[in-house]
């Protein structure tokens, strides 16, 4: 499991997208996100689609590894295709069979939607595959910093959030170790009725839950025995430099939303 999981994880490859200072990713995610909502026809989505093969071959990870990340999502892509197929009756009717009934507008909207969903979990991911907990704590802290003079507490924010996103993949470590414990005592989490598939996962939270905690816990007194009281008065090992790429990759992205923001219908 651990090997396919991508969320939190961080890759070590020399690629533009690794040299970039983390608060132009952070910026650009955060727009994408907006972005991606100005796609409405086959134009757009065929510019936005090769924006992001643009972005993942710049990040240079493997695509079949993330294909293979992102492999239990195509479950919800799936699901969300078929709902919006199914169940949105509007246009012309292009299959019918019976109860069965296609429409022109709901398949559009299936593809739309799904593809749309798609790009924001593959261009979302690279973000913590091409920059490690430590630059996303000092970038969302650079990018936050003129919070601080309403007394926000800045610092802790970005390290909280730092530290969630690491430990995903080791939570997920941690409940493969468990599932296979449990299976090797007679445990199935993939047979039986639905009632009893929802019980056998009962032994696994559990002591996945005490794991979480003594994690938390140990990693808690292993700050406080190196001294750690929060961000007051620390100084910076590595500094954060704005450079051209990354006035650059702003530039992408806003040559990007404009052509979608006109194309659009």
């Amino acid at each position: 499991m651990m090997e396919k999981m991508i969320f939190g994880r961080y890759i070590p490859v020399d690629s533009i997208l690794h040299r970039l200072d983390p608060r132009s990713k952070l910026v650009f995610i955060m727009f994408f996100i907006l972005v991606v909502f100005l796609a409405n026809n086959v134009i757009t989505y065929s510019i936005l689609g090769v924006a992001t093969v643009i972005i993942v071959l710049l990040s240079r990870i493997p695509i079949k590894f993330l294909l293979t990340g992102l492999q239990f999502l195509f479950w919800l892509i799936l699901f969300t295709f078929t709902l919006h197929i199914f169940f949105t009756r509007e246009g012309d009717i292009i299959f019918d069979w019976g109860w069965l009934q296609i429409y022109e507008f709901g398949l559009q909207q299936a593809i739309f939607i799904s593809l749309r969903f798609f790009f924001l979990i593959l261009v979302t991911s690279l973000l913590t595959l091409t920059t490690t907990p430590i630059e996303i704590t000092d970038g969302m802290e650079s990018l936050l910093k003129p919070l601080q003079r309403i007394k926000f507490p800045v610092y802790e924010l970005s390290l909280m959030i730092s530290i969630a996103l690491r430990f995903i993949p080791t939570l997920m470590d941690e409940t493969d170790k468990i599932m296979k414990a449990q299976m090797a005592r007679g445990v199935s989490f993939s047979e039986g009725s639905i009632k009893k598939r929802a019980q056998s996962v009962v032994p696994l939270l559990i002591p996945l839950f005490i794991s979480a905690f003594k994690r938390a816990e140990e990693l808690a007194i292993a700050m406080e025995a190196r001294g750690y009281r929060g961000g007051e008065g620390r100084t910076k090992y590595r500094l954060l430099k704005w450079k051209l790429q990354d006035t650059l990759t702003i530039v992408f992205l806003i040559i990007l939303a404009g052509l979608l923001f006109f194309l659009r219908t």
